[in-house]
């Protein structure tokens, strides 16, 4: 098996290559047994003009496609994972790109608009009298077709029996039985695939029913399963676990309930876990003592010192470009790969959940609180996951079918309180509750809230201005519960790893490295002062701890000149009559600009240019604290912390679009960048007046 097809052209004749289009209703393991022939050998790709995914896997082998006389030797088979949907003939973009691909009018990115060359359409052999339908529409295409029972060793528990003698008769195809969770079957997919690739023979009778109108098909399907699937005397009508546990879970009380206990797991798994995982990769870039200290030898650890940062500074000579290798690019690369353990989590947890079943079970929960404010039960995911971080919280909307509600899933889901918003939450309510931990609790749980609400309010107005459109009405499946496959979950978790890496991770260093420019540009003498400090140390009669001191201090205040004095610090009093309603000097002003970048650089931006340190340990250094909460403006009196400030910071940073990966992200999923300018003009323009408003009646 290879990731990549074989060398040269597409033309099968030449190249032995087999386009197969992998077809099927949600929740019939299609997924699971794509990732079963493909595993980790697949690439992902997007179908041009829309925002649906496109994952493509390449199996190599060596199948004979044809009779004896006229053989074909196929060396590789090309699989076109197509989204999950319940029939081709249903008016939402995920339909119509099935209806373009095997009308071959459509491919993924990279790929020729041609039509496969056989299709295999994968059943759920628990469920066939709804399923059949689906290949009944996709047999009227006339296209060579490889029917797949998928889940047959479900069925058999269940006591299900398909006779596939008779299903290959009427249907006038080969008909195969697997299970892609445990392996069988799976190894004749591949041959009969090859063979599949050769006219249908027309099922006798059946011609007209095969090319006819929706209800016809359904006729003919209907005859085929109940003549070929049979049932024990007590399997009809009986109530299964399903059935039982489907009356908790989706209870009006009981269901929200389990709901929420089940998503503080899940996000209390993310939290606990990626944290060991993100403490090391900040290590490995910054340098964490404590880490490196674990996993370093004692001459490794001395050489490095800060990590790979420090361990650019030691081997390149002082200069511009070490400046840019250490505090630019490899900055910026920690930046976005610390993301990465979260990602993997988030997705790995959803994947495992979406096996169980339970998956469907929520979104119909939710879909009752969601649905006043024009989102569907779908949309829950995407704005739990945006908790942790909104750059997979926007990528997992894409399980939202309609593309008006998905669009305002993406636009809404910044909204939600991520785990970067957290050190700016700790440092403002320290500042508004100095010793009262009760009162900050109380604060940062509000800021959650108020984000939560605006969010949802945001979305109630887009679909009522903006995107306004019939809701769709949820037709969702609740699938029977089943152990979840590791091994899906897994290929699914680093499959998301990888493309946030590849998509979202070379912008994030963009803008890493631009930042990074504006701070450091341009160079400036020191101040007067630090000259005179530092000759001060250096001179006759000075002990050695008081020079240390004197020498901190210069470099404290050198590094606080240097960040007023550069573009980003001169932005920043340019700016600074903009805020100045909401009672920010222009110290506060860089702040905010810098932390448009990321939301967590405010803090460490406020250690350099007001505390003149660069340390973001406000819950211990306490001094730091200190030092923030008593800065003062250029007059050298007017507290910069005041109250009605820090509230308006609070708010501010509650509601504002802070994180340009996330602008990024949004351009890519939306379709545009007018849909990320959108965001960030009304999430801005949000925070503002709400900072505005928060300010005058704290004054």
């Amino acid at each position: 098996m290879s990731a990549t097809p074989p060398a040269g052209g597409e033309a099968t004749q030449t190249h032995g290559l087999l386009r197969v289009a992998l077809l099927g209703n949600p929740n019939t393991g299609k997924t699971t047994l794509f990732n079963r022939l493909s595993g980790l050998r697949h690439k992902t790709s997007n179908f041009p003009g829309t925002t649906q995914e496109a994952r493509l896997g390449f199996v190599r082998g060596g199948w004979s496609r044809g009779d004896d006389a006229q053989a074909e030797r196929i060396e590789c088979v090309e699989l076109i994972d197509l989204p999950g949907i319940y029939s081709l003939e249903l008016a939402q973009s995920e339909a119509e790109i099935c209806r373009r691909v095997l009308a071959g009018t459509l491919s993924p990115a990279g790929e020729a608009a041609v039509p496969p060359e056989a299709v295999c359409v994968v059943l759920d052999a628990t469920n066939l009298a709804r399923n059949l339908l689906l290949a009944g529409e996709v047999l009227r295409r006339r296209l060579p077709t490889l029917i797949v029972l998928n889940m047959i060793d479900l069925a058999r528990k269940r006591g299900l029996h398909v006779d596939v003698a008779v299903l290959e008769e009427r249907l006038g195809c080969r008909v195969l039985q697997t299970s892609a969770r445990t392996g069988e079957g799976m190894g004749e997919i591949m041959p009969r695939l090859a063979s599949a690739a050769i006219p249908n023979r027309t099922p006798p009778g059946t011609q007209e029913g095969l090319e006819a109108w929706a209800d016809e098909i359904y006729t003919e399907v209907s005859t085929a399963h109940d003549q070929t699937e049979l049932f024990p005397p007590d399997a009809r009508g009986s109530t299964s676990l399903t059935d039982r546990l489907d009356h908790v879970l989706t209870h009006p009380v009981l269901g929200p309930i389990g709901f929420v206990l089940i998503m503080t797991g899940l996000f209390w798994t993310i939290f606990s876990l990626a944290s060991i995982p993100m403490d090391l990769i900040e290590a490995i870039f910054s340098g964490n003592d404590a880490w490196v200290a674990a996993w370093q030898p004692e001459w490794l650890s001395a050489l490095t010192g800060g990590g790979l940062t420090g361990l650019v500074n030691h081997v390149m000579p002082p200069g511009l470009i070490r400046e840019l290798l250490a505090e630019g690019v490899v900055s910026g690369i920690g930046a976005t790969v610390i993301f990465v353990p979260q990602i993997v989590i988030l997705f790995f947890l959803i994947s495992v959940l979406e096996d169980t079943g339970y998956l469907a079970r929520a979104a119909f929960v939710m879909d009752r609180v969601l649905r006043p404010f024009g989102l569907p039960g779908h949309a829950f995911v995407p704005l739990l996951s945006s908790h942790a971080c909104a750059l997979p919280g926007i990528m997992a909307a894409r399980g939202v079918p309609d593309r008006r509600e998905r669009l305002a899933t993406i636009l809404v889901a910044p909204f939600m309180s991520c785990s970067a918003r957290i050190p700016v939450y700790v440092l403002l309510t320290a500042l508004l509750f100095p010793g009262q931990p009760g009162m900050q609790a109380l604060a940062f749980t509000g800021c959650y809230a108020l984000g939560a609400i605006a969010g949802l309010l945001s979305a109630a107005l887009a679909r009522r201005t903006l995107l306004r459109g019939p809701s769709r009405p949820m037709a969702l499946e609740l699938p029977t519960y089943k152990w979840p496959s590791l091994y899906t979950a897994t290929v699914n978790a680093i499959d998301r790893g990888v493309f946030f890496l590849r998509k979202a991770g070379t912008n994030i260093l963009l803008v890493c490295v631009a930042l990074w420019w504006l701070s450091a540009f341009p160079h400036v003498e020191p101040p007067t002062r630090v000259v005179e400090m530092r000759a001060q140390a250096a001179g006759e009669g000075v002990d050695e701890a008081a020079a240390a001191g004197l020498l901190a201090e210069a470099d404290r205040l050198e590094a606080s000149h240097a960040r007023a004095s550069s573009f980003i610090g001169r932005m920043g009093r340019a700016a600074q009559p903009v805020f100045e309603p909401l009672g920010y000097d222009w110290q506060l002003t860089v702040g905010v600009l810098a932390s448009f970048a990321a939301r967590e650089v405010f803090v460490s931006t406020m250690s350099v240019v007001i505390a003149g340190e660069e340390s973001t340990d406000v819950t211990e250094n306490q001094t730091l604290l200190d030092r923030i909460s008593g800065a003062v403006r250029d007059d050298g009196k007017t507290p910069v912390f005041k109250p009605g400030t820090a509230w308006s910071l609070l708010v501010f940073f509650v509601l504002a679009m802070q994180c340009l990966p996330t602008l990024v992200v949004t351009a890519r999923e939306a379709g545009g960048v007018r849909w990320a300018l959108l965001q960030l003009g009304w999430m801005s323009t949000l925070a503002y007046l709400g900072a505005l408003i928060v300010r005058l009646i704290a004054s």
